[in-house]
């Protein structure tokens, strides 16, 4: 298992792997309309996030962007076509995420839960508007916090008393 990911059984690792699959059609797809932009966008993402991102996670996004693409036009072949049905099934699958993040480390947890939800937003930004300026739509604004996923809040570590 990869490191950070070790306090994890291999098919929770794959469910957050699929995280940013479905959170990319979850977004994409909010307004109805799943656009080559917001999907070739994610993809680039989980690429430049495999090496510009905080270093826990880079290794997390080089697996996630294996077959990236492929998989992606799978999920969405394989989801309800009618975008409330296909919201709400995405969003019951990606409540099964929080026992999983609780599992990780609280640094990895927290980390990977910001990050999930920043790639909501870029997926978001990535269409729409003028030169990018108010390109969050309304059905997008609803979901870009995913508000199906607890938040993870960073633990200070406490000080040693010496």
């Amino acid at each position: 298992m990869m490191t950070n990911f070790e306090n994890i059984t291999p098919s929770e690792f794959d469910s957050l792997k699929n995280a940013l699959l479905q959170i990319t059609v979850l977004i994409a797809g909010a307004d109805g309309r799943i656009d080559a932009s917001e999907t070739d966008w994610a993809e680039k993402l989980t690429e430049i996030r495999g090496y510009a991102h905080k270093e826990d996670l880079r290794e997390f996004y080089d697996e996630v962007h294996i077959d990236f693409q492929a998989r992606l036009q799978q999920l969405i072949a394989e989801l309800p076509a009618d975008v409330e049905t296909r919201n709400t099934q995405i969003s019951v699958t990606l409540s099964a995420l929080n026992p999983i993040l609780a599992k990780l480390d609280n640094k990895i947890g927290f980390e990977l839960y910001t990050s999930l939800v920043s790639f909501a937003k870029h997926i978001a930004q990535s269409s729409g508007g003028i030169m990018r300026f108010m390109s969050i739509s309304k059905a997008e604004e609803e979901w870009i916090s995913l508000p199906m996923l607890t938040p993870i809040v960073l633990e200070e570590e406490e000080e040693s008393a010496e």
